[in-house]
């Protein structure tokens, strides 16, 4: 307006209600927005497949008292978004072996084994090993594990033996949901894949 209709900056901010002080000076990101921006880009980067809600989760012990919305709003204005999956076939890796762990408590490994019932009602069994020992740390049976439900058995064999240094998992819904990926971040627990 001013430029174009040569009218003056009084005028035409009265008639858009904006103030002039706002005019003359737009707002600026602060250096600790800039700098959580940044990071959510990196970690979305990094981690395609996390929306807004997981990199929260791991943006908290960063950044102390950071807001969901605050993160949701600097994610939206970087224009980021999970990536849908595109169906294709994947190319044939060569096999990597495991690194054999060393001592006992060291590497546990978490996974499922299912079966049903005479009536067809199907059970699932969560089976914790220890890597090193192939010792059973704890066998959980039920009709439905959730990410809770892993999480609480994992505690409850740290409770009696102490945390791994690792856990090693699949890429099973349950071992990638939120509750998981906190306690295991919370613990210090370096999370691998089992081999297949």
């Amino acid at each position: 307006m001013v430029d174009e209709h040569h009218l003056s900056e009084r005028r035409a901010c009265r008639l858009v209600g904006l103030s002039r002080d706002c005019y003359r000076h737009p707002p600026a990101l602060d250096a600790a927005t800039q700098a959580l921006s940044a990071r959510i880009v990196e970690i979305a980067h990094e981690r395609r497949r996390f929306g807004y809600r997981r990199i929260h989760d791991l943006l908290r012990p960063e950044f102390s008292g950071v807001n969901h919305k605050r993160v949701y709003r600097l994610y939206r204005n970087a224009n980021l978004a999970v990536r849908r999956r595109r169906k294709g076939k994947r190319p044939v890796n060569e096999r990597v072996p495991l690194q054999l762990a060393s001592t006992v408590n060291e590497v546990w490994s978490m996974d499922f084994v299912s079966d049903s019932l005479a009536n067809g009602r199907r059970l699932k069994y969560l089976t914790v090993a220890d890597d090193f020992s192939h010792e059973c740390v704890d066998i959980a049976v039920d009709f439905g594990i959730s990410g809770q439900y892993v999480t609480r058995v994992l505690e409850q064999a740290a409770r009696f033996r102490g945390y791994p240094l690792a856990v090693r998992t699949d890429n099973g819904p349950e071992f990638t949901s939120r509750i998981f990926m906190a306690r295991t971040q919370k613990h210090g627990l370096l999370k691998a894949k089992l081999s297949h």
